[in-house]
């Protein structure tokens, strides 16, 4: 009678009730505020791009998958998160056959050739951000905001045009130059409760990452004050929606906590004394690369086990 009642078999023995698809699903949900502001402050055109990416990167995860015989995983919903990511950190010009290269590494180089959801050690949409500023630098930094180009708030404080610079609450709610879908951070914020809400993040990562960013603007001497920071550029979303990233990001809280405080670190750095204005993308991208290091240092004590000594 025991040995029914008793299976041994391997971990996990404790199964949520989430799944992939679930969870991704939710994630376009949180991200849809900031896509529907991009389209209200850049026109048809941010949602052309969305629209490229997305299907774009889901058709590359099929064909891949269809043609190396591996088991069919575009229907999960995580290459629509990442095209959709990709997308928010494209500026609404972008020449649609470079979204479309982007979204091809993204989900080649960067998720498949490492083995597929769960495997790539880096966030693919950011990968190919920083791959396509590489590569096309001018249409990757021109900003237009009802047809009229500009610099984004990061960038006129980069060149010490303060007296330009929008108010914050055109910060606030997006009404500013920049990518489709970091610049209003009302709508980030919205999709950040909702994740919380559904229990898909913990709030400790993006509360810490944007609390270290504003305090070392401060700190490293910064012309404007910790809230204009944390409103400019991308952090929002950065911190939200990529340093939350399951595959990328620590296992435990407090590996999560170092990561955030590294991520903030690097931004501020990057941003104060870097060649570039914004440098959310490469801190999350740099801190990645330290993962596995932070979770064999903050791996915890398996029950029972005995400190050696000598």
């Amino acid at each position: 009678m025991m040995e029914r009642l008793l299976v041994v078999s391997s971990s996990p023995h404790i199964h949520s009730p989430l799944d992939t698809r679930t969870i991704m699903g939710w994630v376009l949900a949180a991200l849809a505020p900031a896509g529907l502001a991009g389209i209200y402050f850049f026109g048809l055109r941010a949602a052309a791009v969305m629209a490229v990416c997305v299907v774009s990167c889901v058709a590359f995860e099929y064909l891949w998958e269809r043609c190396t015989k591996r088991t069919i995983t575009a229907g999960d919903l995580s290459a629509a998160v990442t095209g959709l990511l990709l997308a928010y950190n494209l500026p609404p010009t972008i020449p649609f056959w470079m979204a479309v290269l982007g979204s091809l590494f993204a989900i080649i180089v960067v998720k498949q050739f490492f083995g597929g959801l769960g495997c790539n050690i880096v966030n693919p949409a950011l990968a190919a951000r920083a791959m396509m500023l590489t590569s096309w630098p001018v249409p990757m930094t021109t900003w237009t905001l009802d047809g009229v180009s500009g610099a984004t708030p990061l960038a006129l404080i980069k060149e010490g045009s303060l007296d330009k610079l929008p108010s914050l609450t055109n910060l606030f709610v997006g009404n500013i130059g920049g990518c489709i879908g970091e610049t209003s951070a009302l709508a980030l914020l919205i999709g950040f409760a909702l994740l919380l809400y559904k229990d898909i993040i913990k709030w400790q990562v993006p509360v810490i990452y944007i609390a270290v960013v504003a305090a070392l603007c401060t700190v490293f001497g910064r012309p404007v004050g910790p809230v204009y920071e944390i409103l400019a550029g991308g952090l929002f979303l950065g911190a939200i929606f990529m340093a939350t990233d399951y595959t990328t990001t620590p296992i435990t809280l407090r590996g999560q906590m170092i990561f955030a405080v590294g991520c903030g670190l690097l931004t501020s750095l990057i941003r104060t004394w870097g060649g570039y204005p914004e440098g959310v993308s490469y801190s999350i991208l740099i801190m990645n690369l330290t993962v596995p290091l932070i979770d064999r240092v903050t791996k915890p004590r398996i029950f029972g086990e005995v400190k050696k000594h000598g």
